[in-house]
C-alpha cells in the first residue's frame, strides 16, 4: 500500500479507500490508485479486509439432489447472481435431509466465514420441527413452502399448473390426469394441489394421480398405465423429463400426441422444445429465481433483518405441438 501511495501521489489512507471501494474518493483521484495498483500489481487482501470489516463477500449455499434439473439451474442462476453482485459461492451438498445434515453444513459454512446461506433443499422433510436454522444468520430458503421466518422464494408452482390444467380444459378436454412428482418433494406438491383445485373449480373429475421421481424412466413406467387406459385424453405432467418418458410410452401403445392424448409438461427444459412433438409446457424463469434470492440474501446481509414476504416469480404457459382438442368420439 504505501508504493501504491508513493506512485500514484497520495496518502496511505487514500489508497485504503480506494481498495475498501469507499465512496469519499474523487474520481480522478481513484482512477490514479486504481493506475498505480496495476502498474505494481497490488491486490487487496481480501481475507485481512474481512476481518477488519466482518464482511466476507461470501454466500453459502446448501443444497441436496444436485442431479435434478430444477436445482442445477436454480444453482446456476445462484452462482451468476452472486458473481455480479461480487460475492464468491461457498457449495455444500448434503446427503439426506435431517437435522444432524443440515447443522453439519452450516458448522461447515460457518467455519469457511460467510455472511449468509442460501438453502436449496425440495424436501418436506425440512419443514418438520426437528431441522432448525442457526439464529442471527442471514438465510433465503429456495423451493420450500416452511414455515420459516426467513425469506423464501420460489416459482409460482400453483399459478403454472393451473395454466397447463385450464389450457387443456379450453382445449375440450372433459378432465386432465396427472403425473406428479415424488410425494417428498415441495414443488411436486404444490403442483398436484393447483392441478386438483382447478379440476374442482372447473366441476370436473379428479382422477387418481401417478407419482414418479422426476426422471424420465418413472414417467414411462406411470406412463405404460396412463397410455393403456383410453379414458385418458390430457396429461398434466409434473415436469418435462417425465413427459418425455410418458411421451414414448404413447408411442409404444399406439396412441398418437396430440391427436389421442394431450401432453403438458413443467419447466421448459432447453430439450423440450426438440421433442417430438414439441412439448407444451409451463417455463420457470430459474435466473430469476437464483437472482431474487441472492438480492433477497445481501438485503438481509445490510439490513440485519430477515423479515421478508415471501417471492413468488411468475411463470409462463409455452404452447407447442403437443397439445389439442380431444379425439371425437
Amino acid at each position: 500500500m504505501a508504493d501504491v501511495a508513493r506512485v500514484a501521489g497520495v496518502s496511505g489512507q487514500t489508497v485504503s479507500r480506494v481498495a475498501n471501494d469507499r465512496l469519499n474518493v474523487d474520481a480522478a483521484t481513484r482512477d490514479r490508485v486504481r493506475a498505480a495498483m496495476r502498474e505494481l500489481g497490488y491486490r487487496p487482501n481480501s481475507a485481512a479486509r474481512a476481518l477488519r470489516n466482518g464482511v466476507y463477500r461470501s454466500i453459502g449455499v446448501i443444497v441436496f439432489e444436485l442431479h435434478s434439473y430444477g436445482t442445477t439451474r436454480t444453482l446456476d442462476a445462484i452462482a451468476i447472481a452472486a458473481t455480479n453482485r461480487g460475492y464468491a459461492i461457498n457449495l455444500v451438498p448434503v446427503l439426506d435431509v435431517s437435522q444432524s445434515a443440515v447443522t453439519s453444513a452450516f458448522d461447515r459454512l460457518g467455519e469457511q466465514a460467510v455472511d449468509g446461506v442460501i438453502i436449496l433443499i425440495e424436501a418436506h422433510t425440512l419443514d418438520e420441527a426437528g431441522v432448525r436454522l442457526p439464529e442471527r444468520l442471514p438465510v433465503v430458503v429456495v423451493d420450500s413452502s416452511a414455515h420459516y421466518d426467513y425469506p423464501i422464494v420460489d416459482s409460482d408452482q400453483r399459478q403454472g399448473a393451473r395454466l397447463a390444467t385450464e389450457h387443456l380444459l379450453e382445449l375440450g378436454h372433459q378432465t386432465v390426469w396427472h403425473l406428479g412428482g415424488p410425494p417428498t418433494s415441495f414443488a411436486a406438491d404444490r403442483r398436484r394441489r393447483s392441478w386438483e383445485q382447478t379440476l374442482l373449480d372447473h366441476g370436473r373429475k379428479v382422477p387418481p394421480v401417478f407419482d414418479g421421481d422426476w426422471t424420465s424412466t418413472s414417467g414411462y413406467e406411470a406412463g405404460r398405465a396412463l397410455a393403456a387406459n383410453d379414458e385418458v385424453t390430457a396429461v398434466f405432467v409434473a415436469n418435462d423429463q417425465m413427459a418425455l418418458g410418458l411421451l414414448r410410452a404413447l408411442y409404444e401403445r399406439g396412441r398418437a400426441v396430440p391427436d389421442d392424448v394431450s401432453v403438458v409438461g413443467f419447466d421448459d427444459m432447453e430439450e423440450a422444445a426438440h421433442f417430438w412433438p414439441p412439448l407444451t409446457t409451463v417455463r420457470q424463469t430459474f435466473t430469476e429465481v437464483g437472482r431474487r434470492s441472492v438480492d433477497a440474501l445481501i438485503a438481509e446481509i445490510q439490513a440485519g433483518d430477515h423479515r421478508h414476504a415471501p417471492v413468488a416469480v411468475p411463470t409462463e404457459l409455452v404452447i407447442r405441438k403437443s397439445t389439442a382438442p380431444p379425439p371425437a368420439r
